[in-house]
Formats: C-alpha cells, structure tokens, sequence
C-alpha cells in the first residue's frame, strides 16, 4: 500500500484544522479515548457537537487562541491507501513552518473561505507551492454552508484562482466545493451541491497517482554514513548506508562518486540486511564498490548516464525563514541531503511581490517570508540538480552558525 504526503494550507480561519479533523472522524480513524478527551474540550459540547479542530491544533497555545502555530502531523488510512497529513499554520509569521512540512509533500490541498475567496495567504501558499514544485494541487472551496451552496460564488473563486495557477505555472489543480465543518463533500459527496459533479476530497486523495512523481531514470544516491566495523569477522568490510532519492542501482553497475569524480563499479547491494541484486528509490541500503575509495558522508554516488552538476556558485529561489534580515555578503551553513558546506550569499537578483507577483530588482534585504533570487558560493564544491527538475536533489536549507537554526529554504535554479 502507497503513502500519500500531503499539506493543508490556507489563511487563518479557513478551517484547515477542522477539514483533517472531519476527515479523520469521518474516516473513523480516531482512537475512542482520543475522542472522549476532545468531547471534554470542545467549546461547543453543550450542543452535543465535538470541536474536530482540537484533533490537530496540539500545542496549549493553539488551543487557546483557536490557531494553529506549528506544523502538525497526522495519520490515518483507508483500504486504497496510507495518509501523512501535514497541518500548515495560516498566519503570515509561521508561513515558514509551512514551507517545512510542504517541502516533503506530494500533494497540497489549498482552502479558500468561500465567503472571502483568494486572499494574500492564499497567493503567497501557492507561490511556496509552486517553488517547492509540489505535483498535485486541490484547490478546496470551504464553508460553502455560508454562502448558501451559491455555484456563483464557487465559479468566480475557481476563475480567480486559474489565474493564479496559470501565472505560477501550478501543473495538477483539482477544484471541490465543500463544508468541513457539516463534513459534505469531504469523505461522502453530498446532495447540496446538485451542479457539482466531481468526486468527494477523500476519494480525490485516494486516486492521486504518486507513483509516477518518482523519477527512475536519474540515480542519486547520498552516503550518509560509512559503515566500517573493523573486527576480525568483518574486517574488509566497508559499506555505504545512505537512501537512494531517485533512480535504480544494480549489482555491477558503473558509478562515479562525486564531487571527488572517481569511478568505480557497485560490487554488492544490501537491503533489510540481506544482498540484493538491484534497488531503487525511495529504498535505504548499503552499497559495497569494488574500490577501495576515500569516500565521506556527504559525497554521491551516481551512474554514468544522467550525471547532476558539481559547482561551487549557483543560483537559487530562496524562502526567507529568519527575523533577522538577510542581506548580500551574510555566511551561512548550506545543507543539501547530508553534505553541509559553507556558504556566503553573494548576490540577491530581485524579491517576488506575493500579491502581484512582480519581480523588485537590487533588494537591500530580505525579511521574513520573503522569497528572493539570490546568487551562492559554497567552499567547495556540492553536487546537486536544478530544483524543477529533480527535487529530492535539488533543494537545499541554509542554517545560522551561530545558532544552528535553519533561516532559508532553498530551491537550486
């Protein structure tokens, strides 16, 4: 059975809590003593009515203030498939959390208050949607209730946000009107939306071809550890543990390791513990080469066919995450998988306006939740693909070295 990795967003109020809620109590996956303790806190108990919201929003603070702050993370599964849903706080100043839980997901559902259509958030969480080049966006049209199931009002909220897709260059966009407050449309269609004849959220979710979103053809491989036990049973052993991001590696294959270039062939591949005889992405292994090569965490093992790019400068989009302004000249940490380099900004092209999309060339700075083009140099050389072309290689995050918090998420142009 698949996983689908998927993020709600949306503005504050939109009822993002409040639909992954419906959709676990309507897909009966909440335990009964985690029921009975949200029956106990919900405020609106004496109508006989639960608060689904309380089944996401985890922190005190959340609860409190009836948002959400941090990205929240939820399971659940039908028959068809296995869910990871990544709760994304609505205000401006933890859009940064945001970018977090989007960076790993496969799918965004964006929710618009039918009442107000597309707002600054909304635009700015499909911005981040479109640089984290997520593959599959469901535009979900809430609370519908209040606007009296009006066809007119979801029609012009779909027409606003084509516009908004089409200049983004967003590729999958689903559009569903729905309550998640009264749960229509969000496990069963309901008969209120008689125009409407689309399928319910959970069944769109459920079909969702994710498989597809892997690529096979480019092999990345990322050595996270060297695995040398150096004892008299295992003496020449000398693995490397690490996950295959994207493509397939076989036993005899020929590969180069980079940045350092040199070459070699795969003399065995483990899985599970046992040798097999090709794996591919997204398995965890150990590869065994037929050389004996200096190779450290850090360092990529790739095929010959479809190699990535081993620079020192290059350019990214960058999600700006810190309270301290970035400026030109700034030196960071910059991870990509697990090799972590120095780095320095050295130049910012322009910021994106997230309300008209337009580009100010020169900024002095950048602040938080700004998303700029910017220029960086590395130390030394990292390998790494363009971001719209291979995510799982393609994005990276700066972290401050003082602090060791990450202040940037960037995608590699």
């Amino acid at each position: 059975m698949d996983i689908l990795r998927f993020i709600t967003a949306g503005s504050v109020d939109d009822g993002k809590s409040t639909l992954i809620g419906r959709l676990l109590y309507d897909s009966k996956s909440i335990m009964i003593d985690q029921l009975e303790a949200i029956e106990k806190q919900s405020k609106n108990k004496e109508e006989g009515e639960i608060d689904l919201a309380l089944l996401t929003d985890g922190l005190r603070a959340e609860r409190e203030q009836g948002i959400t702050i941090d990205v929240a993370y939820k399971y659940f599964s039908t028959p068809q498939r296995k869910f990871i849903i990544a709760d994304a706080p609505g205000h401006i100043q933890y859009t940064r959390n945001m970018v977090t839980g989007a960076s790993n997901s496969d799918l965004i559902v964006i929710l618009i208050d039918a009442r107000n259509g597309v707002v600054e958030q909304t635009r700015r969480h499909s911005i981040i949607a479109s640089l984290l080049n997520i593959p599959h966006v469901i535009v979900a049209v809430n609370k519908m209730d209040l606007v009296n199931y009006s066809q007119d009002v979801y029609n012009n909220i779909v027409i606003d946000y084509s516009k908004v897709a089409t200049s983004l260059g967003l590729k999958d966009v689903q559009y569903i009107p729905l309550s998640a407050l009264t749960g229509e449309n969000v496990v069963e269609v309901s008969g209120n939306f008689s125009w409407y004849d689309g399928k319910s959220l959970l069944e769109i979710l459920e079909r969702v071809e994710v498989q597809n979103d892997v690529d096979l053809e480019k092999a990345r491989f990322s050595v996270q550890y060297v695995i040398r036990p150096q004892t008299e049973a295992l003496h020449d052993y000398r693995g490397y543990a690490g996950r295959i991001s994207s493509g397939i590696y076989k036993k005899g294959d020929e590969v180069i390791i980079l940045p350092l270039g040199l070459e070699s062939k795969i003399k065995a591949i483990e899985s599970g513990g046992k040798e097999v005889q090709e794996a591919f992405a997204p398995q965890s292994i150990v590869l065994h080469l037929e050389d004996d090569i200096d190779i450290s965490r850090g360092d990529m093992i790739v095929l010959k066919d479809h190699l990535p790019q081993v620079e020192q400068e290059f350019e990214v989009l960058l999600n700006w995450m810190d309270k301290k302004p970035l400026r030109e000249g700034n030196k960071y940490l910059l991870q990509i998988n697990s090799k972590v380099v120095k780095s320095i900004v050295k130049e910012m092209e322009y910021a994106i306006d997230v309300n008209t999309l337009e580009k100010k060339y020169s900024p002095e700075e950048a602040l938080l939740n700004d998303v700029v083009k910017a220029t960086i140099k590395t130390a030394s050389p990292i390998t790494f693909d363009k971001y719209e072309t291979l995510r799982t290689n393609g994005g990276a995050i700066l972290i401050d070295e003082t602090s060791f918090v990450t202040v940037g998420a960037c995608m590699i142009q």
